[in-house]
């Protein structure tokens, strides 16, 4: 087997130049794996798999254009074995999971990628599965809560932009008693003191975005 055949070839998607500088500067001392190509969206990296079809693509998730779950979805539609690292600076609970769920096979913030990118490149190429430590401890900290319903989620959105309630109620064709009721019961859900308390919880978990 020839040097470059052994190569882990690395696909790396973020819309921050910086980051992807670091990325590469992390890998190019390293002799196992290399940088095939980069992308800038959700919408080149699907481009840049079918062109260069990558052992291990690092996905951002937050990307214009087209979201790096998006782009997870697409690219495992197209290529069910593809091995995706989804890379965010959240360690969202819901975003974890939404991004599991599309098939990624780690997910890593980016806080940590200096000590934990290169160990879990090699894992995940070998077929094996990894989440950080914090999004772990995330995940177990809220399996037990019920989920908001979708109509919930779009209610917390609302309050996020700032809407009173009779501007909800206008908003999703409802009364403003229902928005209330739907109010209160997110408010349970996230164990939340109150609605601003709701829409801090709701962007650290990854339910909301702005």
């Amino acid at each position: 087997m020839s040097q470059d055949a052994a190569l882990i070839r690395i696909l790396s998607v973020d819309d921050h130049p910086l980051l992807l500088q670091g990325i590469a500067g992390l890998i190019a001392v390293e002799t196992d794996m290399r940088i095939v190509a980069e992308a800038a969206n959700g919408r080149e990296a699907l481009q840049q798999f079918r062109a260069h079809r990558p052992d291990v693509t690092l996905m951002d998730l937050q990307m214009p254009e087209m979201s790096g779950l998006d782009a997870t979805v697409a690219i495992r539609a197209e290529f069910p074995e593809a091995r995706i690292i989804v890379l965010t600076t959240y360690a969202g609970d819901v975003q974890a999971l939404r991004a599991l769920k599309a098939g990624a096979r780690a997910y890593l913030l980016k806080s940590g990628l200096r000590r934990e990118l290169l160990d879990t490149v090699r894992a995940v190429h070998a077929g094996k599965k990894s989440i950080s430590a914090e999004v772990s401890f995330q995940l177990a900290e809220h399996v037990a809560q019920e989920a908001l319903t979708p109509l919930e989620v779009g209610v917390l959105r609302l309050i996020a932009e700032g809407k009173a309630n009779k501007e909800i109620a206008t908003r999703l064709s409802l009364n403003e008693d229902a928005i209330k009721r739907h109010v209160r019961s997110i408010l349970s859900k996230l164990d939340a003191s109150d609605r601003t308390h709701a829409v801090t919880i709701g962007l650290r978990r990854g339910i909301i975005e702005l």
